[in-house]
């Protein structure tokens, strides 16, 4: 029996040591039981002599053996038991306490040890290796019987957790899957916090994250904005990870849909360094087609156009036509619009294209962020009428025939008066250079720009001048705030064009067009404004719709 038991696998002799220390602890208390209990005869004392010395040479012989398993005195003690009982041939089921008792310690010493030796022995092996002898360990375990404790520690098929033998032995925390679970190392993930009604970041960071009240201030004072993490909304979201003591790690806030802050540390020793994130959306074209029915505005909102859309919308076309005098039920439309989708909503929308049908028909291309009509042609003027936004009414229009309302007598009016509030916004209607800044007894505080194009204005009767002398302007750029000085009747711009030297009716005189484009860059221009014109022209004007394009240069996608 030795010797068969000695020629075995090493992992076979590990699965055996249970059943045979079970075997062995039952046999030797058999054999106590019939010393005292019996008339023992000195042939049965002679027996147990000879059955103790191929026991004590069987230890010899795998004492090496048992200790390079890390602990050798428990496979000692299940061994010399295990081998007693092999030589044993009746063996009683008895109930005895203290048989069950040894019986658990037994087990639970080879089962210790038999599985550091196993997972000792599979890291030594070979990818297959390792898989055939843990399979091969499986199947021996799953033919046992008479200890099943030991057999449900290494059968990783079995549908229900072994917590503990009958007897109330151990075994079954020592278990493979539990070991290596425990020893997967801990991998933080992101996990997502809904701002509630009444929430502060400070009650968060210390309830929530695990930061104490010192670690929130150290926070708050390296956010480049502090208003990030203070101005917190019911809706808004945190992104959080915690290690695995729930300590914060890192912290994610957006002050909007495209920027905001990362927080990070690798250990609650470190401080946290602080990153800008910035998202950048799919670019995504869309595109809008209808029938003016009542006002064009509403009529572009029905399309599925945002109200900011619609505005550009009305902006852009409104450089050439006048929708308040032109705009007729049955009129046709089409847009196309490009935003930047994140999370699946729109923003920053941009009008790509646009084309008007009615009594006047309008198609416009944008280009560098300006608007131009198939040709080349721009649709901002190079010198606005008027000197401001919005309308005013004209109070006295120019007329080189008037009385003048104070004298009574005949005097030319050689500018134009727009009834404005005082404080009201005055512009520069194109490109040029400030001239004179001055204060007059008549003329009140006035202003003097002379234009790219040669032209001259000038403004009377200002409350506050907003340039200095010499100072460049642009087109729209705001100059001044209207007022009532000097001699006048009452708040009002008088506001003048002077054309080679001379004042002329500046609501009638011919203003130079706009810039128009040439050369290269008109060549250009055509060849990219092709596919845009393409997909106005593919639009249903029949209805009022909503088409999605993605700039994939993949053509129109479905209606939604």
């Amino acid at each position: 029996m030795l010797r068969i038991f000695s020629s075995l696998p090493r992992t076979h002799r590990l699965l055996l040591l249970p059943v045979t220390a079970m075997v062995g602890v039952l046999g030797a208390h058999q054999l106590y039981q019939n010393t005292n209990t019996s008339a023992a005869t000195d042939a049965t004392v002679a027996d147990l002599q000879q059955l103790a010395q191929p026991v004590s040479s069987a230890f010899a012989a795998t004492q090496e053996q048992a200790r390079a398993f890390g602990q050798p005195t428990h496979l000692e003690i299940a061994g010399a038991l295990a081998l007693a009982a092999s030589s044993t041939e009746q063996i009683d089921n008895t109930s005895s306490p203290d048989v069950r008792q040894a019986l658990a310690v037994a087990s639970n010493l080879a089962a210790m040890n038999a599985g550091a030796a196993l997972r000792d022995d599979l890291a030594i092996d070979s990818d297959e290796q390792a898989i055939a002898r843990a399979d091969h360990v499986t199947a021996m375990g799953n033919g046992l019987r008479g200890h099943t404790s030991y057999v449900d520690n290494f059968n990783d098929d079995d549908t229900e957790d072994y917590n503990g033998s009958v007897d109330g032995s151990l075994s079954g925390q020592f278990s493979l899957s539990s070991q290596i679970e425990t020893r997967e190392p801990y991998t933080p993930e992101w996990q997502t916090y809904k701002v509630q009604k009444g929430d502060t970041f400070a009650e968060l960071a210390e309830h929530s994250l695990g930061l104490g009240y010192s670690e929130v201030l150290k926070l708050m004072d390296d956010a480049p904005d502090k208003k990030a993490l203070t101005n917190l909304r019911v809706g808004n979201e945190l992104d959080y990870k915690v290690d695995k003591n729930g300590h914060l790690l890192a912290l994610r806030v957006m002050q909007n849909t495209r920027s905001g802050y990362l927080f990070e540390r690798e250990n609650t020793d470190d401080r946290f360094s602080v990153n800008d994130i910035e998202r950048t959306g799919e670019a995504t074209q869309r595109l809008f087609a209808g029938t003016v029915n009542g006002s064009f505005g509403s009529s572009a909102r029905a399309t599925g156009l945002s109200s900011g859309e619609v505005a550009e919308l009305i902006s852009v076309l409104g450089k050439k036509l006048n929708f308040n005098r032109s705009a007729r039920d049955g009129d046709r439309f089409q847009v196309l619009v490009e935003s930047d989708v994140i999370d699946g909503k729109p923003y920053d929308s941009r009008i790509l294209a646009a084309h008007y049908e009615g009594n006047n028909n309008l198609t416009v291309v944008r280009h560098d962020g300006d608007y131009y009509t198939p040709d080349g042609q721009g649709l901002d003027p190079a010198f606005n009428r008027y000197p401001f936004k919005g309308e005013y009414r004209i109070s006295s229009p120019f007329n080189l025939k008037r009385r003048h309302p104070v004298t009574g007598r005949v005097s030319p009016h050689k500018g134009t008066d727009f009834a404005m509030p005082v404080g009201s916004s005055v512009r520069a209607p194109a490109d040029g250079r400030v001239t004179k800044v001055v204060s007059h007894p008549l003329a009140g505080k006035y202003i003097v720009i002379t234009h790219d194009n040669g032209y001259q204005t000038r403004y009377l009767h200002l409350s506050r001048p907003e340039v200095k002398p010499g100072q460049r302007v642009k087109m729209g750029e705001e100059i001044a705030k209207s007022g009532n000085t000097g001699r006048s009747t009452g708040a009002h711009l008088h506001y003048e064009i002077i054309a080679n030297g001379s004042q002329v009716n500046a609501m009638r005189v011919k203003l130079p067009g706009g810039r128009a484009l040439s050369g290269q860059e008109l060549a250009s221009f055509k060849t990219e404004s092709k596919e845009l014109l393409a997909k106005l022209e593919s639009a249903d004007n029949t209805r009022a719709v909503a088409q999605v394009h993605h700039d994939d240069n993949s053509g129109q996608d479905d209606e939604i």
